[in-house]
């Protein structure tokens, strides 16, 4: 079994509240969830109206599939034009683990 995790730390555009950071947010979560069936959530500076923190996990019992699914939902977070991609961390646990 292998678990993979991604965190992406956002910087969102021209947001000037938390309901209007709810409503980039938000479509970028559900789309990872939809496309990819991954557990995905906002994780961090939720109280900071143009910062966000992404995170998400995916399990499988295929190294290479995991690594596809991370690498495609990297793409989809940093193809948004309404934010900008400052980092992503990624973590990989395996069997060895």
């Amino acid at each position: 079994m292998y678990v993979g995790t991604l965190s992406f730390d956002l910087l969102l555009g021209d947001v000037r509240s938390l309901k209007e950071k709810r409503s980039v947010v938000r479509p970028i979560v559900a789309e990872l969830q939809r496309k990819y069936a991954v557990s995905a959530a906002e994780v961090d500076h939720m109280d900071l109206h143009r910062r966000a923190v992404i995170g998400l996990a995916v399990v499988s019992g295929d190294a290479g599939h995991l690594t596809d699914v991370l690498d495609r939902c990297e793409r989809l977070v940093a193809g948004r034009p309404e934010v900008e991609l400052l980092s992503v961390r990624r973590r990989f646990h395996g069997d060895d683990d």
